[in-house]
């Protein structure tokens, strides 16, 4: 016998109080001889041995009415016995798992493995007697803090009923963990746990961490019911990714994308459509074939004509598993791209804002500024910002800011610079110094040429003649300040002297092109040659676009939604279908990002500051989930025993009577109605010895 509040168990000290009282009361006679009347003395003797058995009965009574008190509410339960109906009164407490994973959402003969198993849920509740307790909890959010213990029927089967197929994958170990939390709390004495799955190999993963368990996932008296469902041979593609192969969005120009399609049937895959659609439309198609459990990568390309935001997906025909079929990928390419152009000299700029303004589609609209007007704009307006020359900046928190914040900033000394402006302007946002100021004499010496161009670099795509070996005219350089990236940064065109003419850094969220070259013709012949225009435009569209892919993210994790562009205290979410939401943030915190966690929808969340877009992120599905691989009944053993489970397992199935099968399984029988009874009876049986007593003292 098991006592389920043995925490109550302490109140058997008030047995002692009975006894104590016994002791006190005890008298010691006092003999008086007053005649030899031999009959009276042995009456007496009779009659006083007659009241101490009495006295010792009822001290017996007296302790067995506390300890069996005290013992119901102990709630004695025995083990592997029944009283005929009574063993129906020891109460349950279960919590039943429900796999709603896309996986699920295979159908055979039966319907959908979810709909299966939420039927056999439902049954599992009505099943439920007076006094039990029951939680469901969902594999897609196993800690969603919704999973409490109720005995409400109703309110349990409504929750069934709501369930669907989720994007949302989550390890199987953390509905595990979340139904140990609630039921090793449970004071019931029959504890059971239901999983209803079709236990896929991927979410049981083999790394497990047991901190959080304890010693034990559940105590040795909880049962662990499972029921599996799979068994189809499934035909299904999944597709896995969808990458942008261009770093440079231009419209008019070739753009190329590729798939990767993995086939998780058992049978070849022929002649399988796969399409790409560009804001809904279809740009591109390809037949695949697969054999089984082989990954393809398929590639599109087709010509950009969209301006603005554009969400790629690439899709599957129609199979077994629909939720795996698209995979979505996101670009945004400018209508117009706005350039801030501050220099010392307003004539240093002549020549940038030529070959910026001669673009032909008109995207860039070019901004030329003294730089001591600067701090009158907002920097976070500009996509781009090119300062040239140092001389007139006085406020460099104002440009590290707008760099580490997200911007793009394009640095070139001005005619005037020196060497010290130059340094106190990279060392303020992070860039290494200059080790020395170069100047060559025009006459008497060799002009500094270029050395090594990285042409793989995206600046320099579709700049030359498609076939042909790219080939860059070197300008002559007679001025520059000699830099190296030092590790910070790449060098995308080096000099002679090895050191670098034109850089890229990463700082931050933000990125810098540096050039160590006034872009004047007292220091080079760079502004005149054939590859500067060109070279300023590639420069404007690769910083532009180096953003303006979409953030992968897989449903059910949080978007780092970045906030360096916010300038309002509420931001607008699109989600997918086009469902809104709205969240107020306070601008006095100046977070930097974001965490949005409701990312249950698979497609493109776009977050919007006013009517500006901001932010924005694809949520696509965890195609591991989509290999179709399964646990059987000895594995899911072997693999719960390494959460140190030490309680029954019981494998069941829809086709057999499992009720009966729950019902055989479960051990115990509740006592403490029948201790409060024998109790009762014994507290009667008690006024009658005690009144008897009396009389007989009397």
């Amino acid at each position: 016998m098991v006592f389920l509040n043995p925490a109550v168990l302490l109140g058997l000290i008030a047995a002692v109080i009975p006894i104590l009282i016994h002791l006190f009361n005890l008298r010691k006679l006092k003999k008086v001889e007053f005649s030899t009347l031999l009959f009276l003395k042995e009456l007496q003797k009779s009659k006083i041995r007659k009241i101490k058995v009495k006295q010792w009965l009822l001290l017996a009574l007296r302790v067995l009415i506390i300890v069996f008190l005290v013992a119901a509410f102990a709630r004695p339960t025995i083990k592997h016995f029944s009283l005929g109906s009574a063993s129906s009164t020891a109460k349950t407490t279960a919590v039943i798992i429900l796999d709603n994973s896309y996986s699920m959402s295979v159908i055979n003969e039966k319907g959908s493995y979810l709909n299966q198993a939420k039927k056999t849920a439902k049954e599992l509740i009505e099943n439920m007697q007076n006094g039990d307790e029951a939680a469901v909890i969902l594999t897609s959010y196993p800690k969603s803090g919704e999973q409490t213990l109720t005995s409400q029927k109703p309110k349990l089967i409504n929750k069934i009923n709501e369930t669907k197929i989720s994007y949302i994958s989550h390890p199987l170990t953390d509905a595990l963990n979340e139904a140990s939390a609630i039921i090793n709390n449970s004071q019931n004495f029959n504890k059971e746990v239901y999983i209803l799955s079709d236990f896929q190999k991927f979410n049981f993963p083999e790394k497990i961490d047991t901190t959080e368990m304890g010693k034990s996932l559940f105590d040795k008296n909880t049962r662990v019911y499972t029921f599996a469902f799979n068994g189809k041979d499934v035909q299904n593609l999944t597709n896995k990714n969808l990458t942008v192969n261009n770093q440079i969005y231009e419209i008019n120009k070739p753009i190329s994308f590729t798939s990767t399609i993995r086939n998780n049937s058992k049978q070849i895959v022929r002649n399988s459509i796969l399409s790409l659609f560009i804001n809904g439309k279809r740009k591109a198609q390809a037949s695949i074939n697969l054999n089984p459990n082989e990954t393809k990568q398929v590639n599109f390309e087709t010509t950009l004509k969209e301006s603005g935001f554009l969400e790629i997906i690439s899709e599957t025909e129609e199979d077994d598993i629909l939720q795996d079929n698209k995979y979505f990928a996101g670009i945004y390419v400018p209508k117009q791209i706005s350039v801030l152009v501050a220099a010392d000299n307003p004539g240093d700029t002549e020549y940038v804002n030529t070959a910026l303004s001669n673009n032909l589609s008109d995207y860039i609209k070019l901004k030329s500024i003294k730089l001591t007007q600067i701090n009158a704009f907002n920097l976070k307006q500009f996509d781009v910002v090119i300062i040239i020359g140092f001389k007139l900046l006085n406020n460099y928190d104002r440009i590290r800011n707008f760099v580490n914040g997200g911007g793009n900033l394009i640095l070139m000394p001005g005619s005037n610079s020196t060497l010290l402006q130059f340094n106190n302007l990279c060392k303020a946002i992070g860039l290494p110094s200059a080790s020395a100021e170069v100047q060559i004499n025009h006459g008497s010496q060799q002009p500094m040429l270029f050395d090594k161009v990285n042409f793989k670099h995206p600046v320099f795509s579709n700049i030359f003649q498609k076939g042909s070996k790219p080939q860059l005219d070197s300008p002559e350089i007679y001025h520059f300040f000699k830099t190296e990236p030092s590790g910070k940064g790449k060098t995308i065109i080096s000099l002679i002297d090895k050191s670098s003419f034109l850089s890229e850094f990463q700082i931050k969220s933000g990125k810098v092109m540096l050039f160590n070259a006034a872009p004047v013709l007292s220091w080079s012949n760079f502004p005149i040659k054939g590859i500067f225009a060109p070279l300023m435009n590639k420069l404007i569209f690769y910083l532009t676009s180096k953003n303006r892919t979409a953030k992968s993210v897989i449903a059910g994790n949080k978007i780092d939604v970045n906030l360096s562009k916010v300038i309002l205290p509420q931001i607008k979410v699109v989600r997918p279908g086009k469902q809104m939401e709205f969240l107020d943030i306070d601008l006095e915190e100046r977070k930097k990002f974001l965490d949005y966690d409701r990312t249950d929808l698979v497609g493109t969340y776009k977050f919007f500051s006013g009517d500006k877009l901001i932010d924005y992120a694809d949520v696509n599905i965890n195609p591991d989930e989509s290999v179709l691989n399964y646990l059987n009944s000895k594995d899911f053993e072997k693999y719960i025993n390494k959460l140190h489970f030490r309680g029954r397992i019981i494998s069941l199935n829809t086709n057999e009577d499992f009720r009966s099968k729950i019902y055989q399984s479960r051990f115990g029988t509740e006592l403490w109605k029948y201790f409060i009874i024998l109790a009762f009876i014994l507290a009667i049986i008690e006024m009658m010895v005690s009144k008897s007593s009396k009389k007989d003292m009397d």
